[in-house]
């Protein structure tokens, strides 16, 4: 059971973000999600999170990046992300739990890469962009790799930004949704419905969660 959601705005180096809290009961930690540089926190995969989380004592924050807020288009480079994120910092520990840094994209990227530095519990990473599409070869696998604390990946079979295949060996868990693309996305020929892919994605979150302790 989780209470209605509160946004609270704050502002950071990068401008004024927002948080939208989604409250447990009884929460042991929190987690909290940022969007990617296409879209905000109405992403599928966000909003299953933000509907399921909180009934298994997971209080959810997802993050607005200030360029969101403002209203823009495009994203801005992953050092002003980061300013933001850190920014933000202070209102997501203020409860005084746990917090597990995470994010879908390029949202995932900016928990990887500031994890140890802010002291996360540990990295929810959704369709981590291994690579942009069609170039393996420009991987961004050390981010991944340098998180420095316990980290889960959630991908897409057919994500164009890698697959689960092509993810090096690391400290890192790695759960598959199968047939989606970068948005978690399956097509009707696979038989499966988004409520069902959403299930796959949550038990999985879920599951990692609890197994933190």
């Amino acid at each position: 059971m989780s209470r209605q959601p509160r946004t609270q705005n704050v502002i950071t180096d990068a401008g004024e973000a927002r948080i939208t809290w989604v409250r447990a009961t009884a929460p042991r930690l929190v987690l909290a999600v940022s969007h990617g540089a296409g879209g905000g926190i109405e992403a599928r995969d966000l909003k299953a999170l933000a509907a399921t989380l909180p009934g298994h004592g997971v209080t959810v924050a997802l993050v607005e990046q200030p360029w969101r807020v403002a209203g823009k288009k495009v994203a801005p480079a992953p050092k002003t992300l980061d300013t933001g994120w850190r920014g933000l910092w202070p209102a997501l520990v203020a409860p005084g739990l746990p917090v597990v840094s995470g994010g879908r994209s390029a949202g995932a990227r900016v928990a990887c890469r500031t994890a140890t530095e802010l002291g996360a519990a540990a990295v929810l990473a959704l369709s981590f962009p291994l690579h942009p599409p069609g170039k393996p070869e420009k991987s961004r696998a050390d981010e991944l790799l340098g998180a420095g604390v316990p980290t889960l990946v959630v991908q897409g079979g057919n994500d164009p930004f890698g697959r689960p295949d092509e993810f090096p060996p690391g400290p890192y868990e790695l759960a598959e949704v199968p047939h989606g693309d970068h948005g978690f996305a399956v097509p009707k020929r696979s038989g499966a419905t988004e409520e069902q892919t959403m299930a796959v994605l949550t038990d999985a979150v879920a599951g990692w969660i609890a197994s933190l302790g």
